[in-house]
């Protein structure tokens, strides 16, 4: 594995690149960063050359600013499009995954860039805003800030996860954890206030371009996790494929179904990509 940084407007993103063949990008959930696909990787870079990165931000990528600014989809996926620009060679695809909130912004680089893609799998994007009841949802979200506002972090995050019925499991004591995977857990929560301030509502208040993607369809995998099954996680993800009239696809474990299951769900993940290459 090799680590590098690319300088973009605003930010400098720190990436990991590991194994040969065609580009595969991994972007990890609101928070997150490279070393959360950890679990995963590896396997996939015996057929892919795997990217991950922090979004800036976030751990290792620093913004140009001193002071922290909204997260914006629009911007994420601009980075995310100039990683793949730099890596990608000329006349060739690459393929995307993103995970919860790194799944809204790859819905986004495909509703901007189909023609740099060869398959984006979005797996449980929170786009509350495509839900019926998308209101009520909105609603649980400002309260969830409000409190990170007026009672810290604990308290937000103890509603959040309340709220979407207790499908995230809390994060291991990194005492317990090797050397790599205890520092970032503790990058992680460092970065736990910087998405509640400035990535929550921004992320889950996204709205997806449906006819821009319904043209994409033969592009695109939505996914979700089996234990998230009627729990809000899973609800948008099934919604947005309901109304582009194609199958969702269900993978091990729940919202973070590649560490909770990562043999199994890096195999599944592996036969779709394979799929997407060889067609």
């Amino acid at each position: 594995m090799r680590s590098d940084t690319l300088k973009v407007p605003g930010a400098t993103l720190y990436y990991e690149v590991r194994g040969t063949g065609p580009v595969l990008l991994l972007l990890p959930g609101s928070g997150g960063d490279a070393a959360a696909f950890d679990p995963i990787a590896d396997t996939l870079a015996d057929h892919f050359t795997v990217v991950t990165l922090d979004p800036r931000g976030y751990s290792r990528s620093p913004l140009d600013s001193t002071e922290p600014v909204d997260q914006q989809v629009a911007v994420q996926r601009d980075d995310a499009h100039r990683l793949l620009e730099t890596l990608t060679p000329a006349g060739e695809d690459a393929y995307v995954f993103g995970g919860s909130g790194g799944a809204v912004v790859a819905l986004d680089l495909l509703t901007h860039h189909p023609e740099r893609l060869r398959l984006v799998i979005a797996h449980e994007p929170p786009c509350f805003a495509v839900l019926p009841d998308a209101a009520e949802q909105k609603a649980f979200i400002d309260e969830v800030y409000t409190l990170f506002r007026t009672e810290g972090i604990a308290a937000a995050g103890a509603r959040f996860l309340e709220g979407i019925g207790g499908t995230m499991k809390p994060m291991p004591d990194p005492a317990e954890l090797p050397p790599r995977t205890a520092e970032m857990i503790h990058r992680l929560h460092a970065n736990a206030a910087l998405m509640m301030a400035h990535e929550l509502r921004p992320i889950t208040s996204y709205l997806p371009n449906e006819p821009t993607l319904a043209s994409s369809t033969d592009r695109l995998i939505l996914a979700a996790g089996r234990e998230t099954r009627g729990h809000l996680p899973h609800r948008p993800a099934a919604t947005l494929a309901t109304h582009l009239n194609i199958p969702l696809t269900e993978f091990p474990g729940g919202h973070s179904g590649f560490t909770e299951a990562p043999t199994e769900f890096a195999h599944q993940l592996l036969d779709l990509l394979l799929a997407a290459k060889v067609g």
